[in-house]
């Protein structure tokens, strides 16, 4: 039982990167726009939060500066692609190797400096009680707001008039423009949203996950999320069931690897999230569920607001 509890914990952690920075991304692609920098993003908030609280030795400044660094990539990426027009894939792919870069250099310092991991929510009687305790009872903030946002932003986008609106934007930005909504804005949020969502799911890597900062330490992880939107059909619940398999898929090949008597590379154990990203997608994509995918219609179709 003990070893289920350590497993599961795992999962839990691992999977929440994936799940705030795909938050992010499904309600910048429900507006219309498609942002292939959240690696990029992720680990500007990894840095860039590890080495606020690595100096002021405050967490939550650190997850705030986290946050805020996402959200001044992606508005980067909102002043390229919305106002000058520049295509949204090529945007993506400069600002993703921008981030991988400028983390590189501005983090140069602060290579094998540890730190004390996101503190853990103790409450005396719920925390002790066994399997639920330490699962439910015992992360810390930033596992329980993923969950929280997965609340808030299904409800966002299902049950009130804004999320009417992007969604609109999403399918036809022409045709909400032509009813008076703000279709500009309404994109530009969404984009600094997804920023500021990659930034604390950056800054969960290096606060919580692995308390240190590593170059490139989100190992992939901002094409996951981008998956994970895909697989989860633009709809946060799936999302969210995502987040937690492709985190599962993750831990079982770190086990995978200390079983004895396993004459396998361990480099086949380290590609198997991304085997098992692949391989969704590929069904997915041939299956029967192909026409149940439901993109938005004018995900990655600029727009120009007629004068």
């Amino acid at each position: 039982m003990d070893m289920f509890v350590l497993i599961a914990a795992t999962v839990i952690t691992a999977a929440t990167p994936l799940l705030l920075a795909a938050l992010g991304e499904l309600v910048v692609e429900r507006s219309g726009v498609l942002n292939l920098g959240i690696e990029g993003m992720m680990l500007i908030g990894a840095v860039t939060g590890f080495a606020v609280t690595f100096t002021t030795g405050q967490p939550a400044l650190g997850i705030l500066a986290a946050a805020l660094a996402g959200t001044v990539l992606a508005l980067i990426f909102a002043v390229l692609t919305l106002t000058l027009m520049a295509n949204q894939v090529a945007t993506g792919l400069a600002l993703t190797i921008f981030g991988v870069g400028l983390s590189a250099l501005l983090g140069a310092g602060f290579v094998g400096h540890p730190i004390a991991p996101l503190p853990k929510l103790s409450l005396p009687v719920l925390t002790g009680l066994p399997v639920v305790g330490p699962l439910v009872f015992g992360q810390d903030a930033l596992v329980y707001f993923s969950v929280a946002m997965t609340f808030g932003v299904a409800w966002f986008l299902k049950r009130s008039r804004a999320g009417l609106i992007l969604r609109a934007v999403g399918e036809s930005a022409e045709s909400a423009h032509s009813i008076g909504h703000p279709v500009m804005l309404v994109r530009y949020l969404a984009c600094l949203f997804g920023g500021a969502m990659a930034g604390l799911a950056g800054a969960f890597l290096s606060l919580s996950y692995t308390p240190l900062w590593i170059e490139g330490m989100t190992a992939g992880r901002g094409w996951i999320a981008l998956a994970l939107v895909v697989f989860g059909s633009w709809r946060p619940w799936r999302v969210l069931l995502g987040a937690y398999l492709f985190g599962g898929v993750t831990i079982l090949q770190l086990h995978a690897q200390g079983i004895a008597g396993i004459d396998i590379p361990s480099q086949v154990f380290t590609m198997l999230p991304y085997l098992a990203t692949i391989a969704v997608l590929v069904i997915i994509a041939a299956g029967p569920w192909r026409g149940r995918l439901q993109a938005p219609a004018a995900l990655g179709k600029p727009f120009r607001p007629s004068v």
